[in-house]
């Protein structure tokens, strides 16, 4: 089923009517009712009763996104919301290794005593917990150092703030943002390759699926590195978005 962006946008957020002063233009973007006047929404196309948001001269238009602009919009944001779950997980993450830094010893006295408790009930499943790459890998950051511990967390807190500033840029569609998530996503790539030949798991696989076809469509659809035109071709698409701008490109302007 194809996506109507411009509806679906307009029945969340409302439509957006403009009154230009041209009057071709004006006489195409407004219709008489018996209800009153209606107005064309520049986003889709379809005319609302009542006055107009805004009016002034075509080229003051405000820059409606519409159709491929709202479907990168909704894909920017669904990236955005990945990114901030996992900044945030991260600092999770490196707020408990800070923690296990302060306290490795009594930690690892916990551990040895729940290992003791469970290692007859694993037993019984025919699982030996002493074998465990789990358990082994557990039992070998026991022996870092607190200094090391300390790096490590500093790294993922570092990390996890990449992540969220991708995150809030992302959201608002930022151009700077796009630039910054590729390169950072595809700087830890090669790290995420490296994984999956230590150990191989669906939920590495996805999260490389995900960040590629991420790089993929973010250099491609927004024309990063001189990609398909570049920035220039990026802004004539963007241009080309309002509704008065295709108007005026169809010769209605001609007539004013």
């Amino acid at each position: 089923m194809k996506i109507d962006w411009d509806r679906r946008t307009c029945a969340r957020r409302g439509h957006a009517t403009y009154a230009p002063d041209e009057p071709g233009l004006r006489d195409r973007l407004r219709a008489g009712t018996s209800l009153g006047e209606a107005w064309r929404c520049l986003r889709c196309g379809d005319f609302v009763l009542g006055e107009p948001h805004g009016s002034g001269p075509a080229e003051d238009a405000p820059l409606v996104p519409r159709g491929k602009v709202l479907r990168d919009l909704f894909i920017l944001r669904f990236l955005a919301i990945e990114r901030a779950v996992r900044g945030v997980f991260i600092v999770l993450v490196a707020a408990a290794v800070w923690r296990f830094s302060n306290s490795q010893d009594s930690v690892r006295r916990l551990f040895d005593e729940y290992l003791n408790v469970f290692r007859p009930v694993f037993r019984h499943f025919h699982y030996d917990l002493d074998h465990s790459p789990v358990v082994g890998t557990i039992q070998k950051s026991f022996g870092y150092k607190h200094s090391t511990l300390l790096l490590v967390a500093a790294l993922l807190l570092a990390y996890a703030l990449i992540e969220l500033v991708e995150a809030g840029g992302l959201w608002y569609a930022k151009r700077w943002a796009e630039y910054l998530t590729v390169v950072a996503t595809a700087a830890f790539l090669p790290l995420e390759v490296y994984e999956l030949t230590e150990h191989v798991s669906w939920l590495k696989i996805a999260t490389l699926v995900l960040n590629i076809l991420a790089v993929l469509y973010i250099a491609l659809a927004k024309r990063l590195f001189g990609l398909r035109g570049g920035r220039a071709a990026f802004e004539e698409e963007r241009q080309s978005a309002s509704l008065l701008e295709v108007e005026e490109s169809a010769g209605v302007a001609a007539h004013a």
